[in-house]
């Protein structure tokens, strides 16, 4: 099964022509890279799998979903 986790952009930078981003994941800060969602901007929530931003998501719906998990944590 594969997981894709929502985190906020931090910062970007083109690095060797790839967009790429510091995003944070409660606090847990990952390079991301950017390409498949050229239009995201800092502040902006992202689904994230395997190091790349597939979607950007809407406020609301990142911080329900990171409620989920968390509550998916606290049954484990």
């Amino acid at each position: 099964m594969c997981l894709a986790i929502p985190g906020k952009i931090i910062s970007q930078e083109e690095r060797e022509n790839l967009k790429m981003a510091k995003v944070s994941f409660g606090g847990a800060i990952r390079e991301v890279c950017l390409d498949l969602v050229p239009e995201a901007k800092d502040g902006d929530y992202v689904i994230v799998h395997v190091g790349y931003a597939l979607n950007i998501i809407d406020d609301n719906e990142a911080v329900e979903t990171l409620k989920l998990f968390e509550e998916l944590e606290a049954c484990g």
